[in-house]
């Protein structure tokens, strides 16, 4: 008998599940509070809650992960440097603290349009080195020729040795700055990601499992592990693609609609007859439009483990996350005596991180480098949850809410607070941790609401529920005002939106809502065994598949009478060539396609023997029965791991 074990680390939860290859039933699943730095005590302890015996016959481990997603998010990423080469288009609101542009770049035929100005390259490379913990370069039309940014690439190297993503090993896409965005971000993610994968891997050996290692990437496909490391933005939404997948799968729908409810955010996706849905534009996380074929959603920062805070008596939810105190009071069962002694905070002092019911402690991650203000406010802090009356019991000032951010934000600073899972507790829908603990946070928050404990928990609860359903409905009604949308949700109409397939909820403690968004959606609602482990279930359900393109282009000669071809150039995921024939240019681009293919699906993981490879051509010609001006060819491969789930 062979098993194949699927995890799942999510901002609060790391979840295995061990599924039978013959059937694709669910063997036996566990749960375990995901453990921040280091993330190898939640895997271990959510592996540990699993008959050891049946780990054994484990052939096949893949994973999926929502840190990624949580971390851009929550602004929560390393700092990364962006180098911009050439003409692109900055908009004015972009908020990337290390950024420069140069002049450079090329054209659409892959010619250079301007020299590199590597002098500027190196002044800020040099000027921010000890700022950031690697870099990002993005080049105009680098889809066409990389050369600038393996320049820019070459001399990061050499002056600072940190890691350096160039834009087009990631998309082949037009559109510099997007490239340049999603470099940056994957950047970002590359310490995250190498932690986390360094995590897992030590785990399975440690228990002498003999298996392939897998990871889910955002379209719902596999990759080996050293892909992943190299590329880790393209794991921004595997959790969501784990949920969609394992949604599928659990419930029985081939087509349904995911409302996937996690400690962090709420997801909402499609599968249609097995399929995810892609989004052609590229993945949107939070404000950042990225170049990541991912699956397409629609997603918000609100979710289980989301800070409830008060101000102007108005109830808030998220973005940022924080340990619920019916959980935090487990470990520390000193903050219910805290909550009791109701710290004195005025409603001029009051913002999301000066609450009543918020605490703060050092994560355990040590500091590289901080501000004078910052050190100061991290040596107040203990490895025990502190209030801001515990910090500044003796100062006649306030924390500085920047400085208290930017801990939050360089992951130094764990947090504390009240959340939709305290309100649940308190309500009597779940009670896993402790609900004392809920109750008192309630009866503190409710007084700067102006209203009582249960109408404060109702109120967080429905803004859930509605927050679920207008999400749902935004994603179907692609193209529908967002405002519109809420309107009619929240109005008082003798109509309403009715959805045309299942909805299956994922998630925790999501039977709680299920009725309450039936109130706002008509639709089946579905809540299948095991949805607390959807994720990891749905982390063993991909395939290999690889999308790829390459295009054969016209070098035109421009005349008063006609429209000449000079040469025909390929161009092709990290390079171009140049050829004097359309027929020797064609021959070329079809045979680099299915070597690309082939070369990543076998580096990925797959039997050779399994990988089909489908080929797509659109030709673009003056007059028909002439020779293309422009060919594209889209290669599409699909593969099979060995020892996957097969039934």
């Amino acid at each position: 008998m062979q098993y194949s074990l699927g995890i799942d680390a999510g901002g609060t939860y790391t979840d295995a599940v061990v599924l039978n290859n013959a059937d694709g039933k669910v063997l036996q699943a566990n749960k375990a509070l995901t453990t921040y730095p280091d993330l190898i005590h939640g895997i271990r302890n959510a592996l540990d809650g699993l008959d050891q015996t049946s780990l054994a016959n484990v052939r096949m481990v893949s994973v999926s992960t929502t840190l990624a997603t949580n971390t851009i998010l929550e602004n929560t990423g390393y700092p990364v440097g962006l180098i911009l080469v050439g003409k692109a288009s900055i908009p004015d609101d972009q908020k990337i603290k290390y950024i420069t542009q140069v002049s450079g770049g090329h054209n659409s035929a892959g010619n250079k349009v301007e020299t590199l100005d590597i002098q500027s390259v190196e002044d800020f490379i040099l000027k921010v080195r000890g700022k950031v913990s690697a870099f990002a370069v993005s080049s105009y039309f680098s889809v066409r020729n990389p050369e600038h940014e393996l320049q820019v690439k070459d001399s990061v190297i050499r002056l600072t040795g940190l890691p350096v993503v160039c834009g087009h090993e990631l998309s082949q896409d037009l559109g510099a700055y997007d490239r340049g965005v999603t470099a940056y971000l994957n950047a970002q993610l590359i310490p995250i990601a190498n932690q986390f994968m360094q995590a897992v891997t030590a785990e399975i050996k440690r228990r002498n499992i003999e298996a392939k290692l897998m990871m889910l990437k955002c379209d719902g496909s596999v990759v080996g592990i050293e892909e992943a490391l190299k590329k880790p933005i393209e794991s921004i939404f595997s959790g969501p693609a784990a949920s969609l997948l394992g949604a599928s799968h659990l419930s029985g729908f081939k087509s349904c609609a995911v409302v996937d409810v996690g400690g962090t955010s709420t997801d909402v996706s499609m599968i249609c007859e097995g399929l995810p849905e892609i989004s052609n534009s590229g993945a949107v996380v939070g404000r950042w439009q990225t170049k990541v074929k991912a699956l397409k959603m629609e997603t918000s920062a609100m979710g289980g483990d989301s800070h409830v805070w008060m101000l102007n008596h108005e109830i808030h939810i998220g973005p940022r996350k924080v340990m619920p105190l019916c959980l935090a009071a487990m470990k520390y069962p000193e903050i219910k005596e805290k909550l009791k002694m109701k710290q004195t905070i005025l409603r001029n002092q009051i913002g999301e991180n000066i609450q009543p019911t918020k605490f703060f402690m050092k994560s355990g991650k040590i500091p590289d480098e901080l501000s004078p203000e910052e050190k100061d406010l991290f040596e107040r802090l203990s490895n025990r949850p502190s209030t801001v009356s515990d910090i500044y019991w003796n100062e006649n000032r306030m924390p500085s809410p920047m400085t208290m951010d930017m801990l939050i934000q360089k992951r130094l600073v764990k947090t504390i607070g009240f959340t939709p899972t305290d309100a649940l507790h308190v309500l009597g829908e779940y009670d896993r941790w402790d609900v004392e603990a809920a109750d008192i946070g309630a009866e503190v928050l409710s007084g700067f609401a102006g209203i009582n404990k249960l109408e404060l928990c109702s109120n967080v609860k429905e803004q859930v529920a509605c927050n679920m359903a207008l999400n749902l409905a935004a994603f179907l009604l692609e193209g529908v005002d967002r405002k519109e949308i809420k309107n009619i949700i929240k109005g008082n109409f003798a109509a309403g939106i009715k959805v045309k397939m299942p909805v299956v909820l994922l998630g925790g403690p999501v039977t709680a809502y299920k009725n309450d968004l039936g109130k706002y959606i008509d639709s089946i609602v579905v809540v299948p065994e095991h949805a607390s482990v959807g994720n990891a279930v749905g982390a063993l359900m991909g395939k290999g598949i690889k999308r790829l393109e390459v295009l054969v282009k016209a070098s035109l000669t421009e005349s008063k009478y006609n429209l000449k071809p000079e040469a025909y150039i390929v161009f092709y995921p990290g390079g171009r060539k140049e050829f004097s024939s359309y027929t020797e240019a064609l021959k070329h681009a079809e045979k680099t396609g299915a070597e690309l293919v082939m070369e990543y699906m076998s580096f990925s993981g797959m039997d050779r023997s399994e990988i089909k490879i489908d080929m797509r051509r659109k030709d673009i010609s003056l007059e028909d029965g002439t020779t293309p001006l422009e060919t594209k060819l889209d290669f599409f491969g699909t593969g099979i791991v060995k020892g996957e789930v097969n039934y």
